[in-house]
């Protein structure tokens, strides 16, 4: 128990350098077009490893879902508590700025009246001011049979539009089955599925209620929900950080 949270604490330094080594210029323009983008291997095995070990730790956690039992899927996922590990905090504070420019594009761009801050620190102090003081990032584990119906996390009026899962296992190794699902629902049109598969370690970024599509009378709002197909053999487990808070 105790090497596991060891593990998990990392210099800041070096989460921010990792994420500074992104190439952010190919990042954002895949954000703008698809909604979403992927950076191959960016946790390393140790982490991944530890992550998955703290799972069955009662200390990280505050709350603890049984998919089924509120029809969401099948499986299981737990939120952490504050103060959140090191390699999480860093992860979540030190992306932030990234991202913050594209959704504030977003908002402009769809005429929504809503801006975000530069900093993590701000935006959450905007979430306190409306209640929202509940740490959201949350670890999922699933089994075979499990899966993760389509939804969209937003926990309050205060939601960042950009959100990240980390896969900590190895697709047709530990698991298989199991891929990651966006469903796009274009007004006016059917809606588009998705289908992505992500190697452990990989980091993918995406929207998570909606992103801007130009069309010819200008830009368009298009939701967006995501979810997991089924796992058909093994166990699959990945870490969703989502930047706002929760009310509860």
């Amino acid at each position: 128990m105790g090497s596991s949270k060891n593990a998990q604490r990392i210099n800041p330094m070096d989460i921010k350098e990792k994420i500074n080594s992104i190439d952010w210029d190919q990042t954002t323009s895949q954000l703008h077009q698809n909604g979403f983008a992927l950076v191959p291997r960016f946790l390393q095995e140790e982490s991944c490893q530890s992550l998955i070990k703290a799972y069955h730790d009662p200390g990280n956690y505050r709350k603890t879902i049984t998919m089924e039992r509120y029809r969401f899927g099948l499986g299981e996922y737990k939120y952490f508590r504050y103060p959140l590990p090191d390699l999480i905090q860093g992860i979540r504070a030190s992306i932030y700025p990234k991202l913050a420019p594209v959704a504030n594009q977003w908002m402009k761009v769809l005429g929504i009246n809503t801006g975000f801050p530069e900093t993590f620190p701000e935006l959450q102090l905007l979430c306190q001011s409306n209640g929202q003081n509940k740490p959201t990032v949350l670890i999922l584990k699933y089994g075979k049979g499990g899966h993760n119906t389509l939804h969209q996390d937003l926990y309050g009026d205060v939601f960042f539009p950009i959100q990240l899962v980390l896969f900590l296992n190895e697709p047709g190794e530990d698991y298989t089955g199991g891929e990651f699902v966006l469903l796009q629902q274009t007004p006016r049109a059917q809606s588009k599925a998705i289908v992505l598969h992500p190697q452990k370690g990989d980091m993918l970024m995406f929207t998570t209620s909606f992103r801007p599509v130009k069309g010819t009378k200008g830009y368009y709002r298009v939701n967006i929900k995501h979810g997991v197909s089924e796992v058909h053999e093994g166990e699959r487990h990945t870490l969703g950080i989502i930047f706002h808070d929760a009310l509860s």
